[in-house]
């Protein structure tokens, strides 16, 4: 269970800071190599993605040994005061790295850019370059300019940019599951977040190079996407009026005619169901969503078909109407219980997940028991838990002061994640005995012997190979035997 800071995004700790090398089975000779580490949300590692391409044609080529990198980027987190401490700490090291070798680019990428320009460029020396979440595509010259001696920057946020024309890099996948960007930005001004300063307003990417990708991904053998956005059900693109010419005009057309039956609009619901017809075998899946914004017509194309996946991650982050208010998150305790009930009378099998924060600006006890009893009432499978740390830049910093003690802060925490042990224990109880579709994802990491997947509910089930002649990227039908608080076990169902 992680104990995380505010954020709007969940941080998959097991990734932060990995580097890659997308191009081990390009037989290219690239003259220069890029070395690049991502850190914070699933949104960055996607962005990430987007900078290899772009690099790739730039005859970059990939390495995860920085020492022998010609070009080092850091895609950064601006919301968690650790990463920002770690990327500090990386970027004196790649800088003891490049006084042995002059000819070294360092640069940071991604939400840290903006705020943290001057005192990474001029003050503290540490890179060479900065460039934000809306301005990769000015790499190329921002790498030039670099080369010459010059600090290059670019921060500018835009209205427009969605990237949707660029292929990206698959980076270490498993060959099984993608992510795939849907949108940019958010709108949401909740105090505690920094995301719409960092990466600018919303904006929708073609709904039709969305459904190219997703199939371009099916036919390459992955069997599962997930469509992302900071705030996904707020999706919404408008058919131009007629494509442009060329073969991706006739490109276009062809999709536009398959899905003969759209309006002028495509909202998230219906992005949900063009993806879902692609293939029966394709999962698909989505995150993050508002509590404010996923609407009827989402849940009910949900239900409607077996190959979306049936999980929600709704973020609740505190159970109490004042705080939700201060928060600036636009619903009450008593709309988002609504919307859990919704959920549940239309997809009774849905699995739940949350983001919950203790200890924000003037919380009373009274506030973080409402906190509790609200995670009683939903149930969750599982949540993000963290205590409140004022972010620089926030809302919340200019209008709010931070007073609640740290050791309440941390207490308050505690008993959050106590209860919602708990809740995961008795979740998992529940589906003792239950048998479910388990999209193979590879081996468990324990034991080469047992295969590791995830239910439609999104939770981990491991289970024995025995002789059943299945590959990673099989689906199978698993029966539960037992479980622990994160994870299912089972054995294959005959």
């Amino acid at each position: 269970m992680e104990l995380l800071e505010p954020i709007s995004k969940v941080h998959d700790e097991g990734r932060q800071g990995e580097a890659y090398a997308p191009f081990v089975q390009d037989g290219n000779m690239y003259q220069k190599k890029f070395y690049i580490e991502s850190y914070g949300c699933q949104m960055n590692f996607s962005d990430s993605e987007i900078v290899a391409s772009i690099l790739q044609g730039e005859g970059f080529g990939a390495t995860r040994n920085y020492q022998e990198a010609d070009l080092v980027l850091l895609n950064t987190c601006s919301i968690r005061e650790k990463a920002e401490q770690t990327i500090r700490k990386r970027l004196t090291e790649f800088r003891k790295v490049k006084e042995a070798k002059p000819g070294m680019l360092v640069g940071v990428l991604g939400c840290m850019a903006e705020r943290l320009k001057a005192k990474l460029l001029e003050e503290e020396k540490l890179v060479d370059m900065v460039v934000g979440p809306d301005a990769y595509r000015s790499l190329p010259g921002l790498i030039e300019e670099a080369e010459t001696g010059q600090k290059s920057v670019n921060v500018q946020l835009s209205r427009d940019e969605t990237y949707a024309d660029i292929s990206p890099v698959r980076l270490e996948s498993n060959g099984v599951t993608a992510f795939i960007s849907i949108m940019r930005g958010c709108n949401n001004m909740c105090s505690f977040c920094v995301v719409p300063f960092t990466r600018g307003r919303e904006r929708s990417r073609d709904a039709y190079s969305i459904v190219a990708e997703a199939k371009d991904l099916f036919a390459r053998g992955f069997k599962e996407v997930t469509l992302l956005g900071q705030n996904v059900d707020s999706y919404y693109w408008v058919k131009p009026p007629s494509p442009k010419g060329g073969q991706e005009s006739q490109h276009t057309t062809q999709l536009i005619n398959s899905n003969s039956n759209l309006g002028d609009v495509v909202n998230f619901a219906t992005l949900l169901e063009m993806v879902a017809q692609i293939h029966s075998d394709l999962r698909v899946r989505f995150s993050t969503s508002h509590p404010k914004d996923i609407t009827e017509d989402v849940l009910r194309t949900m239900a409607k078909y077996e190959n979306i996946c049936k999980y929600i991650h709704l973020p609740v982050q505190s159970g109490s109407s004042r705080i939700l208010q201060l928060m600036n998150r636009t619903y009450t305790r008593e709309w988002y219980m609504a919307k859990v009930d919704q959920i549940k009378a239309i997809m009774p099998d849905c699995g739940l997940s949350s983001d919950v924060i203790s200890g924000f600006c003037t919380e009373t006890e009274e506030d973080h028991a409402a906190t509790l009893s609200i995670m009683c009432y939903s149930r969750y499978d599982m949540s993000y838990m963290f205590f409140y740390s004022e972010r620089p830049g926030t809302l919340a910093e200019r209008r709010y002061d931070d007073d609640i003690p740290l050791d309440v802060k941390k207490r308050r925490l505690q008993e959050i994640v106590e209860l919602q042990g708990v809740l995961s224990v008795e979740s998992n109880r529940r589906d003792i005995g239950k048998t479910f579709k388990v999209l193979i994802e590879g081996n468990s990491k324990r034991s080469d012997n047992d295969w590791m997947g995830r239910s439609t509910q999104n939770k981990v089930i491991v289970f024995p190979k025995a002789d059943y002649d299945l590959n990673k990227g099989d689906y199978v039908w698993v029966k539960v035997s037992d479980s622990t608080q994160a994870t299912l076990l089972g054995e294959i169902a005959v």
